[in-house]
């Protein structure tokens, strides 16, 4: 029983590690301060000076980001950072809409350059 535990927690670092290594020190840090007020945005509105909706959009953005650094469906990691960007609030959708279609161009041009006969 011991060593499945075991497993499962190693299983667990692993799944985690990857999108928390791609986390900055500061969303690192409000996690940290999440945890620590018992997942409570009240408390932490109050630690931050802040008002109870900055919290919660906070927290959205950053569930929004680690949805995006978690997710396996995403394979080129401009499009990743460019949707973090996007879920943290720093890039809006129509800027965000015209970099992921010239991204795709660009990379569509490449392939089909590269399966080109010489």
């Amino acid at each position: 029983m011991t060593q499945h535990i075991m497993g499962w927690l190693d299983l667990a670092r692993a799944e985690a590690g990857h999108w928390v290594r791609l986390l900055d020190p500061e969303d690192l840090a409000f996690l940290k301060r999440f945890v620590l007020a018992s997942g409570s945005q009240k408390e932490l509105a109050q630690t931050y000076g802040v008002s109870y909706p900055t919290i919660r959009l906070r927290l959205t953005r950053l569930i929004e980001k680690i949805r995006v650094l978690d997710s396996q469906e995403i394979t080129s990691e401009f499009e990743r950072a460019l949707r973090a960007l996007f879920a943290e609030g720093k890039v809006d959708m129509a800027t965000l809409t015209t970099l992921l279609a010239a991204h795709r161009t660009e990379l569509e041009a490449h392939h089909e350059a590269s399966n080109r006969p010489a």
